[in-house]
């Protein structure tokens, strides 16, 4: 539940490499959210650290890992809100 009170600015630690691999991954689709709605995103401070915490104590350069969440559309439909609150560092094996 988006509760406004509890959201708190927060900034992206500097690094060098990103926490997630940008090689495209599967057939390209269309999502063309932004045409028909205003997307906003929510992300828990707890799962980035998390993640965060995780890429610094793996000695990999590569991560298998995924960031979990809800997609809602708000009560009028013009928006929709993708909430990221959980993050799963997968398996190894």
């Amino acid at each position: 539940r988006f509760v406004p009170e509890r959201m708190v600015p927060f900034s992206f630690p500097l690094s060098k490499c990103a926490l997630w691999d940008p090689v495209p991954v599967g057939d390209v689709i269309g999502a063309h959210v932004t045409y028909y709605r205003n997307p906003k995103l929510s992300l828990l401070e707890k799962t980035l650290r998390l993640a965060y915490r995780h890429a610094k104590q793996n000695e990999q350069k590569s991560l298998s890992c995924f960031l979990l969440g809800t997609l809602a559309v708000s009560e009028d439909g013009e928006g929709v809100t993708l909430t990221i609150d959980r993050f799963d560092p997968g398996r190894e094996v």
